[in-house]
């Protein structure tokens, strides 16, 4: 099973712009969520073991916090011609099985996850009313191959204190997932093919 950690993008970067077509059709941009007083942008695909084990936990949470205000948007940057089960066709069905309250879009090019410094899926990015980060790391300590309970924890400590005008918690762990499935040719600077398995 691949590992790969998240960047750990700098606290304070402003979240970069984007706009992606989401499983319904239509195009979804950065601004669309500008009235929200929190934004978690999350980097998921349909395969991987580690969001296959959060997926439910992940719905749930966004439902809890979409009704607090809290907006949430997920992206898939996998190279679907070399893993087709995350292609946009199959999205659509992953979207609709999940229940998925939040867009699901497909970043074609891959460069809204470089953007992000995306690394690996899941990995979550909250960005306060300003749109300036204030968390990125893992959802909670819980893995597939362990049997620590799914909860939301880091998540939702940072959710609860971005939405109460606070810093979030330190210190914030890195999320740890499949790597991008990037493009031959396209991989970012920070990729790091050794740690691939």
């Amino acid at each position: 099973m691949v590992k790969t950690a998240s960047t750990m993008l700098p606290l304070g970067t402003a979240a970069p712009d984007f706009e992606l077509l989401n499983v319904d059709g239509r195009l979804v941009s950065l601004e669309d969520f500008d009235d929200a007083p929190a934004l978690v942008v999350m980097f998921l695909c349909n395969h991987c073991p580690f969001v296959k084990h959060l997926a439910a936990a992940i719905q749930q949470l966004a439902f809890e916090y979409q009704a607090r205000g809290a907006a949430f948007v997920a992206i898939n940057a996998n190279d679907a011609s070399r893993h087709p089960e995350d292609s946009p066709e199959r999205m659509v069905h992953e979207a609709e099985e999940r229940g998925y309250t939040f867009p699901y879009l497909f970043d074609e090019t891959q460069d809204v996850a470089k953007a992000y410094r995306a690394a690996c899926t899941p990995d979550f990015f909250l960005f306060d009313k300003h749109r300036k980060l204030a968390y990125r790391g893992q959802f909670d300590d819980s893995r597939p191959s362990l049997t620590i309970p799914i909860t939301g924890r880091d998540l939702r400590a940072a959710l609860d204190a971005v939405l109460s005008g606070q810093p979030a918690p330190e210190p914030q762990r890195p999320s740890l997932g499949c790597n991008v499935k990037w493009m031959p040719g396209k991989e970012p600077v920070y990729f790091d093919p050794a740690g691939v398995k």
